[in-house]
């Protein structure tokens, strides 16, 4: 994933709402949303690695990564797919993995990383040396950066969070859809400087990216209820941004547990 904004433990109904856009190269090979045949995951599938960007399971559990931008760094180690992959399918709790985890972090290619349960939830990163937080209630955003770093499009994903929250109907997930279409820059001012050029910061500062060999390949919406049952929608995006299909899937059973 590229863009996230997430509400935790702050909706009456939904213990956990996120959205977020995936944009990788077109060329590189991916399954679509579903659940998988050999782990108790649903989600979408990268088929050159076998990892995922963000799934989910039946008993509560949500999990969701992203790179950092930084062409500085030589990206090397294991795939930051399988960090997603191993904690959906693993035994241990949130906080117990968080722990787990900041032992071999920097083993993995640069990442950042959210994992959720039915009681806790925490932000774990690599770089500049392994990290982990305890996520609190409220609204927060992640981008390819820092956890909650305020790069525009992340603020601007958050806010559009807050107000979905606001309004009432927790049903109706279209404008979060809304705001990961949102193709509009952010002013030069505001612009990070990742160390990537003027330009391709312009191009990348939008909520959905268009492009010919890589850009916005999905947009999701992950809405789990304090009851354990929820749903996962997919939207999947093809080269300038040509829509390929979406999917929707029901998580979760009642009483269900992390």
């Amino acid at each position: 994933m590229c863009l996230i904004a997430f509400a935790w433990q702050s909706h009456p109904r939904w213990r956990l709402v996120l959205a977020g856009n995936r944009d990788e190269f077109h060329a590189r090979p991916s399954a679509a949303l579903a659940r998988w045949s050999d782990r108790p995951i649903v989600g979408g599938r990268d088929l050159e690695a076998g990892g995922t960007w963000l799934g989910a399971t039946d008993a509560g559990r949500c999990c969701v990564v992203t790179n950092v931008r930084d062409p500085s760094d030589p990206h090397i180690g294991a795939s930051r797919g399988l960090l997603a992959t191993d904690y959906l399918a693993g035994d241990a709790d949130a906080a117990t993995h968080a722990q787990a985890l900041l032992a071999n972090a920097a083993g993995y290619r640069p990442f950042n990383l959210l994992t959720f349960d039915a009681q806790a939830a925490f932000y774990l990163g690599n770089r500049p040396e392994p990290r982990a937080e305890a996520v609190t209630p409220g609204v927060h955003g992640l981008s390819n950066a820092d956890f909650n770093t305020p790069w525009p499009k992340t603020r601007a994903l958050m806010a559009r969070l807050e107000a979905w929250l606001d309004q009432g109907d927790s049903e109706d997930f279209a404008p979060l859809f809304e705001a990961l279409a949102d193709e509009r820059q952010a002013p030069d001012a505001e612009l990070p400087d990742t160390g990537i050029g003027l330009p391709r910061e312009r191009w990348l500062s939008s909520a959905f990216i268009r492009g010919s060999e890589y850009g916005t390949r999905a947009s999701t919406l992950v809405a789990i209820a304090r009851d354990g049952r929820g749903v996962i929608v997919e939207r999947r995006f093809g080269p300038e941004g040509r829509i390929l299909g979406e999917s929707r899937l029901p998580i979760g059973a009642p009483a269900a547990t992390a």
